[in-house]
């Protein structure tokens, strides 16, 4: 029994972006897997007291923005331009992001956005 999980466990861990064929309702579903997750957490506290610019306290969105930041929706022109490429190091713990998009830095989560078209495919926040 514990065989079956670990082995479940393990072939979710690198199923990003894949379905269960269900496309009625997708909530819930996000490219980044818990495994992933725990890497950007661990990367965060690692680099807590000398965090880049777009992920400093500084930097958290207003709730106005904060709202309209959304999985599967599209980046509004206010929040285009906070858009940062992804640090290097934090870059390095993630997958590949799919053809046509990429890993940014939006207000204090990581993002992942289609720079052409606006389209947010995931989104990590960060806990404050």
């Amino acid at each position: 029994m514990i065989f079956a999980l670990t082995g479940s466990a393990l072939a979710d861990k690198h199923s990003h972006g894949k379905h269960d064929g269900d496309d009625d309702d997708d909530q819930g579903k996000h490219y980044y897997s818990e495994h992933d997750r725990d890497e950007m957490r661990g990367w965060y506290y690692e680099h807590g007291d000398r965090l880049p610019p777009g992920l400093a306290k500084r930097d958290q969105l207003p709730p106005g923005l904060e709202k309209q930041l959304r999985v599967r929706g599209t980046l509004p022109p206010g929040l285009r331009g906070m858009m940062v490429p992804c640090p290097q190091d934090l870059e390095q713990r993630l997958p590949p992001a799919p053809e046509g998009y990429q890993h940014f830095v939006i207000g204090g989560h990581v993002a992942l956005v289609n720079p052409s078209t606006y389209l947010v495919l995931d989104i990590f926040h960060f806990e404050r």
